[in-house]
């Protein structure tokens, strides 16, 4: 088997420290100019959702209830959920921000947006959508959807961030995954009571935009940015 040379092993070593210059400046950028946009609502979903679906509209209609409720609708910045809710942000005349990053697939930036912010890393784009939200909104989808959900109630679980609201939209959609936690996780002893109540179902853009104004009219004095 080959073993690398010095020179690549140092030449790696460069490349490495270069790298965190990137990450350094990818964070300066979020923490530079998001705090001018709260309180914010980060809205989470499916790239893969088409305009005219159901689950679009839905998307269009809580960014639109969000932002006539003073929050600004943080995205990541592309197609399907994200654009929908992005859209329905400025229509109603609200602040609409995408985070965008480049992927193979699916991630060109949508184009309504008051601000689009551009990461090289996928991961400080996942801190910047949670650092700076009051609130999430997670409507149907795939692998990314379900990586930012349990992402995010596992950071209030353990206490890493504020309990703030996470509403899940279209019991349809969730209730599948709801009933398996309730019933094998939580039989199995691997979650408690408590993290069943971190995180709540309803069907509708208003049920959900309530829940989160209700939330913050209860903590808006506590919660610290």
């Amino acid at each position: 088997m080959r073993h690398p040379t010095l020179f690549e092993l140092n030449h790696l070593c460069n490349e490495e420290a270069w790298r965190l210059f990137r990450i350094i400046g990818d964070f300066v950028e979020g923490f530079d100019a998001l705090p001018a946009f709260l309180p914010a609502v980060t809205v989470y979903g499916s790239a893969r959702v088409k305009e005219g679906g159901r689950v679009y509209q839905l998307a269009r209609e809580v960014g639109a209830e969000l932002a006539k409720a003073g929050f600004t609708v943080f995205t990541g910045g592309g197609p399907g959920v994200m654009e929908a809710a992005n859209r329905g942000a400025l229509e109603a005349g609200g602040k609409s921000v995408g985070l965008n990053i480049e992927l193979p697939h699916e991630q060109k930036p949508n184009p309504y947006t008051t601000l689009t912010l551009h990461f090289h890393y996928f991961f400080v784009r996942k801190v910047m959508l949670v650092r700076y939200a009051t609130a999430f909104v997670l409507l149907p989808g795939g692998l990314g959807t379900l990586d930012e959900f349990f992402e995010t109630i596992l950071l209030i679980q353990t206490s890493k961030i504020q309990p703030f609201p996470v509403v899940l939209v279209g019991r349809d959609y969730w209730s599948g995954l709801v009933e398996w936690l309730k019933g094998e996780v939580f039989r199995r002893g691997y979650i408690d009571e408590d993290d069943l109540g971190i995180f709540g179902v309803v069907d509708t853009a208003r049920e959900a935009v309530e829940r989160i104004i209700t939330w913050y009219h209860q903590h808006e004095r506590e919660f610290v940015i």
